[in-house]
């Protein structure tokens, strides 16, 4: 657990100097949860000033269309840090941000192999719903996925990974170069889906924050849930 949390502190700071030098402000937080083959990284507080004046007049696509352009110049970067520093072999990194609440999410898949059978599920949770929930917003989002898998990375946050999930409309788009304005317009319907969807009811609790991403290439979408604290 030591040499864990040692991990998990050096991974936020690197992340949190990264950002600061591309972006001129780093966050005030950046809370570090590794679940291998996973790793997410909760960011708190992270708006620079040229970004929040952006924000201020509402002009939000501007600044996710420079974030993404930024971070997908640094992902190269962090796989070559990630194993400098922890000897962490990282596959892909995925990212996506809330303005208005100065957050982010970092996913980082490590290149090993999962274990789906050791990942423990609360017991209050009723494992087979919420697969059938999950398939149930995806569906109004896109289509079924081909395949969905549910982990609990922590007490409070879940990672959802979906494969096969592009109508071929959406796949014609790539092909055509308009990636970007795929995900910007996708983000928000997912957002919506999952707060009007029952898979909060299922989690017995409230998400504060959703965070998606996906590898258009591959066909392969990532989501985050935050979810409230238990009440002790």
């Amino acid at each position: 657990m030591p040499k864990e949390k040692t991990m998990q502190s050096e991974i936020g700071g690197y992340l949190s100097t990264l950002l600061r030098t591309h972006f001129g402000k780093g966050p005030t937080s950046a809370y570090v949860t590794i679940a291998r083959p996973f790793i997410a990284i909760h960011l708190r507080g992270f708006l620079a000033p040229t970004e929040r004046i952006l924000v201020e007049q509402k002009q939000f696509k501007r600044v996710l269309e420079t974030r993404d352009l930024l971070m997908n110049e640094l992902k190269q970067e962090i796989k070559l840090n990630l194993w400098k520093i922890a000897e962490l072999d990282a596959k892909e990194v995925y990212a996506d941000w809330h303005l208005e609440q100065k957050t982010g999410m970092i996913i980082v898949v490590l290149n090993e192999e999962e274990e789906q059978e050791t990942w423990q599920w609360p017991e209050d949770i009723k494992e087979e719903e919420l697969y059938r929930q999950v398939k149930i917003g995806s569906m109004e989002a896109q289509k079924e996925p081909e395949e969905t898998y549910i982990y609990w990375l922590n007490e409070r946050t879940v990672l959802i990974r979906r494969f096969g999930i592009l109508l071929q409309l959406e796949k014609e788009l790539i092909k055509n170069g308009f990636e970007e304005q795929l995900k910007i317009a996708k983000r928000p319907v997912e957002y919506k889906i999952v707060a009007e969807s029952n898979i909060q009811p299922t989690l017995n609790r409230n998400i504060l924050e959703t965070f998606v991403d996906w590898n258009f290439e591959t066909d392969i979408g990532y989501m985050v849930l935050i979810l409230e604290a238990r009440e002790k």
